[in-house]
């Protein structure tokens, strides 16, 4: 991305999702997912690279809705700083919680890339890690529509 293009995504992501709390959860988000990606450029087994470059897909395709989620949690508690409003409290909590799920499958990842012997059990490991972000994420939306949170 050239100057010009990434300042002007900085000034839709500042109309967009403010340059507080939901601007942070979403940023974390994708840093997470940037993490991820980097870690996967360093395997080297085939097998093991595509399964978790099918994790990866998977992942990469909930940063559209965890920005849809900070857009309309921004629209209905603007927020400049890092006080969590109490109305989207749980939504902020499901957020964070998706970003550190992202965290930990990235660091479950780098594990496997770092073992030696037979990965499958692994990559299971790291599917579990991921489709717990995916729930975390669900249940954000399901908090923002008004829904109850699911146990």
């Amino acid at each position: 991305m050239g100057f010009f293009s990434t300042a002007r995504q900085g000034r839709k992501d500042d109309a967009e999702l403010g340059k507080g709390l939901w601007r942070r959860a979403h940023d974390r988000f994708i840093r997470g997912l940037d993490r991820y990606h980097q870690i996967l450029e360093g395997v080297e087994d085939e097998a093991l690279y595509a399964e978790l470059l099918e994790i990866a897909n998977e992942l990469s395709a909930l940063s559209g809705r965890v920005r849809s989620i900070c857009v309309e949690a921004q629209r209905r508690s603007p927020s400049e700083g890092l006080d969590i409003p109490g109305a989207l409290s749980g939504v902020h909590r499901a957020l964070s919680t998706a970003g550190n799920s992202l965290a930990t499958t990235a660091e479950a990842a780098a594990m496997l890339r770092l073992a030696v012997g037979p990965v499958s059990a692994g990559a299971e490991s790291v599917r579990r890690r991921a489709e717990a972000v995916l729930e975390h994420v669900s249940d954000a939306e399901r908090r923002l529509a008004g829904d109850p949170p699911r146990n």
